[in-house]
């Protein structure tokens, strides 16, 4: 069964890296086994059959339940958007974080349709914005511009993580049995770039792609400051926390706090797009046992989509060709995860149905 985790006062990454512990096997065997009674072809629902295994052991219980759904959506800004990189200013970051709490932004009437509860955290935005800003949770106004500095310093990097990490603590003692990753950020397909080209060792033109609607023009741009970023600063591919400092957003940093803090909490947490995916591989290149805690959505139509699932070892649910962000493709599939759930839990079995039951061929 789930047990409660107790954050220390002091985190270090040696400390969450002896703190957090593979998905339970026995669990993940049990619901297996659940499965291949269930009245129906063997292996018929598949990858969600695959999902229920992997969050019964996540949450090292067979019969755990997703009822309480939350998306944390972290909002930030970049400096680096004065370069050009963008087709709007970081105001718009601020107007769609507060519009996220007035159910106006498209992922609130998604979640809403999905049942998922709405936590847009301000950990790095320019601006206040009294609807979402809380001061606990803020790391900095923005970061700086990459093109020039390093983006933060390694201290605001892992503090990001660390208030990712403290998000989800808080969603767990509310009760909530499952997140959703999601972003809001002006520029931060340009960070998100820059860290994918870092850790996935690609060529920059190669993981880079028109965010928001840039010109073909404004992709060179774009594709320009990133590889000027990038070799400014050198940053280490082996060291996360370098990466993100140098050229990486907060908004980033906070969502591998997430997954990190999903894995802590024992919480499956589900991955969003381009930009959640940059941040689950930053979790899983810093501790990698945090991998047994994530969930797949959909590909991303971002050039690095599948490449970045693939360094996961990702198979998505979804191929819409979606690219909004925001959340959109975590909340996507949490119908599909209930809808699983729920065949698993109340079908019946061949044995009550008196009907023989299938064997798994060869």
């Amino acid at each position: 069964m789930e047990q409660t985790i107790r954050m220390p006062e002091e985190m270090t990454p040696d400390l969450l890296r002896e703190m957090i512990l593979p998905a339970d096997r026995e669990s993940m065997e049990i619901a297996r086994r659940r499965w291949q009674t269930v009245a129906k072809p063997l292996l018929s629902l598949g990858k969600l059959e695959d999902a229920i295994i992997k969050i019964a052991g996540m949450k090292r219980d067979a019969g755990f339940t997703l009822q309480k759904k939350g998306l944390i959506i972290m909002c930030a800004d970049n400096g680096v958007v004065e370069e050009g990189v963008t087709q709007t200013g970081q105001e718009v970051t601020a107007v769609v974080a507060d519009n996220f709490t007035k159910k106006a932004a498209s992922v609130a009437i998604m979640s809403e349709v999905a049942g998922a509860d709405l936590f847009p955290v301000d950990i790095g935005m320019a601006a206040d914005v009294p609807s979402v800003t809380k001061p606990e949770d803020k790391v900095a106004y923005g970061t700086k511009n990459m093109r020039k500095e390093p983006a933060m310093t390694r201290e605001q990097a892992w503090q990001a993580i660390l208030t990712g990490i403290r998000i989800v603590s808080r969603l767990k003692a509310e009760g909530y049995d499952i997140a959703a990753t999601g972003e809001m950020g002006i520029g931060n397909t340009t960070t998100s770039s820059a860290v994918a080209s870092v850790l996935l060792e690609k060529p920059v033109e190669e993981v880079t792609g028109k965010g928001a609607g840039l010109s073909s023009e404004g992709l060179e741009q774009k594709i320009t400051v990133i590889r000027q970023a990038v070799r400014l600063h050198r940053p280490d591919k082996e060291d996360v926390l370098d990466v993100l400092s140098k050229v990486g957003g907060l908004d980033i940093a906070g969502l591998a706090g997430v997954y990190l803090g999903g894995a802590l909490m024992h919480m499956p947490v589900v991955v969003d797009g381009f930009i959640s995916a940059v941040a689950a591989l930053c979790a899983v290149r810093l501790i990698p046992d945090a991998k047994d805690y994530m969930l797949p959505s959909h590909v991303s139509k971002e050039p690095a989509g599948q490449m970045l699932l693939d360094a996961l070892g990702m198979s998505p649910f979804l191929t819409c060709d979606m690219n909004l962000g925001e959340g959109s493709g975590a909340v996507a599939v949490l119908p599909l995860l209930e809808m699983g759930l729920q065949v698993y839990r109340r079908m019946s079995t061949f044995e009550e149905i008196n009907v023989e039951q299938y064997e798994m061929l060869r």
